[in-house]
């Protein structure tokens, strides 16, 4: 059994096909999904997905990008979201310096007020980070009171030196599609030191599908073929990538 632990089946490339996407899943033995919002409106239709579906659970936050687009109240707004049972864990939330992207400062406060808000309910983090881990390191050791019910680094592409660190703080990293590129050489270095107890998998979908199917729609169901490139590089048979990875998510998540 395997679960996919960042999956974005609300983006509208599903739409029409999510029942398909989500029984072809569970017939590759992908029996759990986590949906992960990116802003409110997202969280809403992650949990509503989660509701549809049995094995289908809800992260939800405000992603980087929104960041700046916050209302006063949107804490309130996930505070009784995550009322539901269905909801697992605080996310996306992170940092992103990219060209576009609303300003660091900005970026930093909304992240740590959902740090807070994470702390204050008990759940876990799903952590977006794209070219900020100098500054997202040093925010999560400041708080590392904050970070006491674990989280994992969703979609991880930073050197060993950043994993160590991301591992000492005492959170997951989850691996994706990435893993299986001819040009994910530094993800391919990375994971071999990461302990089989502190590993996830993951799709990103509808994004970065791996080999042989990139370029194509993602999707959870290509969870075994990251899971087969990870066995691979760690030199273990891939039912144990699918048994200490589906503890671990369980673990995390509750679920």
């Amino acid at each position: 059994m395997f679960i996919d632990t960042h999956a974005h089946l609300y983006n509208e490339r599903f739409d029409g096909i999510l029942n398909d996407i989500v029984k072809y899943a569970h017939d590759m033995d992908v029996k759990k999904i986590v949906c992960s919002a990116s802003d409110i409106d997202s969280a809403y239709k992650a949990i509503e997905m989660s509701e549809k579906y049995e094995g289908v659970y809800a992260t939800i936050g405000v992603h980087p990008q929104d960041a700046g687009n916050v209302q006063n109240d949107y804490l309130e707004t996930l505070r009784d979201l995550a009322r539901n049972k269905k909801v697992v864990g605080i996310g996306e939330i992170g940092l992103e310096y990219m060209e576009g992207c609303p300003d660091k400062e900005v970026q930093k406060r909304v992240f740590l007020e959902q740090l807070n808000l994470a702390h204050d309910l008990h759940l876990p983090l799903v952590i977006h980070c794209r070219n900020a881990v100098g500054d997202m390191l040093e925010l999560l050791k400041q708080n590392k009171n904050l970070i006491v019910y674990g989280g994992t680094f969703h979609c991880f592409s930073e050197s060993l030196e950043s994993a160590k660190i991301v591992l000492d703080l005492g959170l997951h990293i989850s691996v994706g599609g990435v893993v299986t590129f001819k040009n994910g050489k530094k993800l391919q270095e990375v994971v071999p030191s990461i302990p089989l107890d502190r590993l996830l998998l993951e799709t990103d979908c509808p994004y970065l599908a791996p080999e042989p199917n990139r370029g194509k729609l993602n999707q959870p169901a290509y969870i075994p073929l990251i899971a087969e490139k990870i066995a691979l590089l760690k030199g273990v048979e891939v039912s144990e990538i699918a048994k200490c990875t589906t503890d671990n998510a369980r673990r995390l998540f509750g679920i």
